[in-house]
């Protein structure tokens, strides 16, 4: 009786140990992993370029006085079209006191030199007459005589120019502002009654409108150092307005910026394309534009998502891994053909209907475990 309850002991024991061992060992185990798959997909590739910037006149030019004074009358307004020579503004003249003075002064010594050289040169022409002095010491009288009414007459231009801004009847041209070129007026920063300076070697001048011809325009844009050695001229912009949704222009690369400039950490650099304008097209200077620049494409390609290559750490050539009959995954090397930055041709190296290697962080994670 003893015996058999031993024997009983030990086989419950046995069987305890056993289940324990197989329930550490379910436990324990992994499962296998089982990853998805896909397959190389019919698509049109486009490698493009894309240039963000606005549409502005090809030339703008800014119109300034010749005389420094206050706006008296502006004759045009923003949007007007105007022709070469057309008046847009007057300027009318703010003496300076102190100028006027000092010419008031210099003329009152001019005064009396032409008062001394006439009684020297009355004088002179007596004698000579008479024949008591020679012709030569007549002519220098007559000479200084001369050139003090011219001094006189220069002044008295000087202290008209000073107080109405041109000399006599017919220079009133320095005070009307004309258009120098046909086009638009874009801008007119000034207004009636504002101080305006005059162009000159030390100062630029004060601008009194900006004209443009709207009918020769430009795209202006700026593209990253990556890509812009991508780029030739003479390649087609399609460009997109923001402000005109439905419409597309077209434009020619005719300007690529030999110097870039960093603009918040990136290098940019200009790019100008001349824009193809629609007569009807309502287009205006400054709206916000991209234009697109396609480097290659193709067309119904055989391809994949660029997630799905691999880098091998040595070569550096790109791979997939093809899922195998046994349920296991084989490296294999791709031959690449144009991509569009999410999808990437393949020309070499897999089949339509291999099955590829759907990878992500968790087997990236575990390769290098095993690799350890």
């Amino acid at each position: 009786m003893k015996k058999t309850l031993i024997y009983l002991g030990i086989g419950l024991l046995l069987i305890f140990v056993l289940i324990s061992v197989k329930k550490v060992y379910s436990t324990n185990k992994k499962p296998k992993k089982k990853y998805k798959t896909e397959q190389l997909k019919k698509k049109n590739i486009i490698n493009k370029v894309v240039a963000t910037g606005k549409i502005i006149p090809k030339e703008e030019v800014e119109v300034k006085p010749q005389i420094s004074g206050i706006i008296n009358k502006i004759l045009v307004k923003e949007g007007d079209k105007v022709k070469k020579g057309d008046l847009i503004a007057q300027v009318k003249v703010v003496p300076n006191e102190q100028s006027i003075n000092n010419v008031r002064n210099q003329m009152g010594k001019i005064r009396i030199n032409l008062s001394n050289a006439k009684i020297q040169y009355n004088r002179s022409k007596a004698l000579f007459d008479k024949g008591v002095i020679a012709k030569n010491e007549f002519e220098n009288s007559e000479l200084a005589y001369n050139q003090a009414k011219q001094d006189l007459k220069n002044a008295q231009n000087d202290l008209q120019i000073i107080k109405k801004g041109y000399v006599g009847s017919g220079g009133a041209a320095n005070t009307n502002i004309r258009a120098t070129v046909t086009g638009t007026v874009l801008e007119i920063p000034v207004e009636v009654g504002d101080q305006v300076i005059q162009s000159n070697n030390f100062n630029a001048g004060t601008t009194i409108a900006t004209i443009a011809d709207m009918g020769k325009i430009i795209f202006e844009g700026k593209v990253d150092e990556a890509e812009v050695g991508k780029l030739k001229e003479g390649m087609t912009l399609d460009i997109t307005v923001g402000a005109l949704e439905d419409e597309e222009f077209k434009a020619k690369l005719g300007f690529i910026a030999v110097k870039g400039k960093e603009e918040n950490g990136a290098i940019q650099f200009k790019v100008e394309g001349d824009l193809d304008k629609k007569t009807d097209s309502n287009i205006r200077a400054n709206y916000s534009a991209n234009a697109t620049i396609v480097i290659e494409k193709r067309d119904s390609v055989l391809s994949i998502r660029e997630a799905l290559l691999q880098y091998d750490k040595k070569t550096k050539k790109p791979y997939v891994e093809i899922l195998k009959e046994n349920d296991k995954f084989e490296k294999t090397n791709v031959k690449l053909g144009v991509s569009d930055g999410i999808n990437i041709e393949v020309l070499d190296g897999i089949k339509a209907d291999d099955k590829i290697k759907v990878w992500n962080k968790e087997h990236k994670k575990m390769k290098k475990e095993e690799g350890k």
